[in-house]
């Protein structure tokens, strides 16, 4: 988190934790046909409950929002989140421990329904949920994002380091090379990906630290393609204690990310 972004951070955590279970269920606003699907884990789940309030507060609702975990997390479920699962909040469980969870099993559950994904350390901006709606209407067939990156390789064909994957919106760029980034949202269409998508032995072999880019590569292997959300949101506001680990710090500092995608584009012969 960012000095800068420590006071809004604080102010938005204190309106969050102030609306009442009541006033959160808001059954005036505007449903959408939308699932939310999200993971989190041990570090992160006392503060879990910040990011749901931040989506039971859009400016227009989803069906339903799912937060899965690991079968090993029952009982560590903080009461504050416990709070929360009314009708439209649900926790499930699964066996797996990597961040594939937050879309695969929603994907195997609801077929026809449209899906956004978003992290468990970050508050969402009330516009949010309906920005990536909105979008989604004008490009059904399309996965759509708050945040993309371009997978980039030098003149011989090699990938360059992950952190010049950098999408820039002025510049000419490879349709299929876009990259949605899951942390500020992603919506994805019915029925988006290849078969394999929900094959774990494969995930965990070829992108095990890399959900984003193991979605990636199941669009391509189906023809889905990505674009960045043209409509403006503020960004979303980190949640205090919630950034000592991340996966984006391992995979970019090490560059691991450049080594899943690799195996992946060998595997599956992707000539991005």
């Amino acid at each position: 988190m960012k000095v800068k972004e420590i006071p809004f951070s604080l102010a938005r955590t204190l309106v969050l934790q102030s609306k009442s279970i009541r006033g959160l269920q808001q059954p005036n606003i505007e449903m959408i046909p939308v699932i939310v699907s999200m993971t989190s884990i041990p570090s992160r789940l006392h503060k879990v409950a910040l990011v749901v309030r931040s989506i039971l507060t859009q400016s227009t609702q989803p069906e339903h929002i799912i937060l899965w975990l690991n079968e090993g997390m029952r009982d560590q479920i903080p009461e504050a989140l416990q709070k929360l699962t009314f009708a439209r909040f649900s926790i499930r469980f699964t066996p797996l421990t990597c961040s594939h969870k937050k879309l695969i099993h929603t994907l195997e559950a609801f077929k026809d329904h449209v899906i956004v994904t978003c992290d468990d350390d970050f508050m969402y901006h009330p516009n949010w949920l309906s920005a990536l709606y909105q979008e989604h209407l004008e490009h059904p067939n399309t996965v759509i994002a708050h945040h993309i990156r371009s997978i980039q390789r030098d003149a011989h064909g090699q990938l360059k380091p992950y952190k010049q994957w950098r999408f820039n919106q002025n510049a000419a760029q490879e349709p299929d090379a876009l990259l949605a980034i899951g942390g500020k949202g992603v919506l994805y269409p019915k029925k988006p990906f290849a078969a394999v998508y929900n094959d774990a032995v494969l995930f965990l072999k070829l992108a095990p630290k890399a959900d984003d880019l193991w979605f990636k590569a199941m669009e391509l292997l189906s023809g889905t393609p990505v674009r960045k959300c043209s409509r403006f949101v503020p960004e979303p506001l980190p949640i205090a204690g919630t950034q000592s680990f991340s996966l984006k710090k391992e995979n970019v500092d090490q560059d691991r990310n450049v080594r899943q995608w690799a195996a992946l584009a060998q595997h599956f012969d992707l000539k991005v």
